[in-house]
């Protein structure tokens, strides 16, 4: 009964309260009502210390340890919008698990999800909640994402919730022809949401709106 409860929510995480969230994302352009489903069912106060979870349903980025957030509630659906505009996908990578929280969003409306985190930690704690939801296509790795999953691949999709400098270009290599890459650019104050389509041998990208994400690092923690 206890498990039922923290899911569900009451007061300030109730489902109610995530109501009020997907219609403020509405009002800020977010269209694709497979999103709006997915961050309405998915329970965000799960996702973040106790202390913060009359917070949870605020769109802004929280905390999470390990000087890591967990992404604004607009964020995670523009980026999840932007992956699946064009066509089903079967095969998808995600580069950052952190808290879990983009992975539950996105997990439902693809084939499978393969999601790297390289901070043990963290991944520990977003395996737990992942299987707390029923949610059972997610193949967790520790590792370091900025070379993707080499051998894996090539992916239909992959999405990048921390920002490096340049794309990396073993990224770039994991994406299957037709394939899309959402991932944040730049340093500091100075970020872009891009999404990259490859055609053959070309990637075109395309600047979607500024960002503010933390920056994506290479190795790993144990």
């Amino acid at each position: 009964m206890k498990r039922s409860i923290d899911i569900e929510g009451i007061g300030m995480t109730s489902k109610r309260t995530r109501m009020r969230l997907v219609e403020r994302l509405r009002t800020e352009g977010i269209r694709d009502p497979r999103v709006l489903d997915q961050i309405l069912d998915t329970p965000r106060h799960l996702f973040i210390d106790e202390a913060l979870a009359h917070r949870a349903y605020e769109d802004t980025s929280l905390p999470i340890g390990f000087n890591q957030t967990i992404s604004q509630p607009y964020i995670v659906a523009r980026m999840t919008e932007l992956l699946l505009q064009e066509k089903p996908l079967d095969k998808v990578l995600e580069v950052g698990t952190g808290c879990g929280y983009q992975t539950a969003v996105l997990a439902p409306l693809v084939g499978t999800l393969y999601s790297v985190e390289r901070i043990k930690p963290l991944q520990d704690k977003a395996k737990e909640r992942i299987r707390t939801l029923g949610i059972r296509n997610v193949y967790f790795r520790h590792a370091d994402g900025t070379m993707g999953l080499p051998g894996t691949g090539p992916f239909d999709g992959i999405i990048v919730t921390a920002a490096p400098a340049e794309v990396p270009p073993e990224l770039l290599a994991q994406l299957a022809d037709g394939g899309r890459l959402v991932i944040p650019v730049g340093q500091g104050d100075h970020q872009e949401l891009r999404l990259i389509r490859r055609q053959g041998a070309e990637y075109l990208s395309e600047s979607i709106e500024t960002v503010r994400f933390v920056p994506l690092l290479g190795g790993v923690i144990r």
